[in-house]
């Protein structure tokens, strides 16, 4: 049996729910970005630096960096419980799925407060 400890949203429609809410955040980032780019062939670092001096930019840009995480450790951890299984690994199934997603919430965590380090400077 797997508990609901280490999910994110705590049952499977709200995995689900914020699985395609994430996708969805960072499917504009992305196109915002390509159509900047698109747009602007001859950027130059002033003006990058310009963009993501404004304050809206942060925020989405944080959204997007969140959107990432959350998205990310959901699909990680429907994949450990898919395939971590004392069927798989006998009975060290729920040590090895649990060192796994603890590496997994480590590197999330750092990755989050560096980027967040990032954009505002901290």
């Amino acid at each position: 049996m797997v508990t609901a400890i280490t999910n994110l949203g705590r049952s499977g429609l709200y995995d689900w729910l914020i699985q395609r809410l994430s996708a969805v955040a960072m499917a504009a980032y992305v196109v915002f970005l390509v159509v900047f780019l698109v747009l602007n062939p001859e950027l130059d670092f002033s003006q990058w630096r310009a963009l993501f001096d404004q304050l809206w930019m942060r925020v989405f840009s944080l959204i997007a960096l969140l959107s990432i995480v959350a998205h990310a450790w959901i699909g990680l951890w429907a994949v450990l419980t898919d395939y971590i299984t004392p069927m798989t690994l006998g009975g060290k199934a729920t040590v090895v799925r649990v060192f796994a997603q603890v590496v997994l919430g480590v590197v999330a965590l750092t990755y989050t407060v560096w980027g967040i380090e990032i954009l505002w400077g901290l």
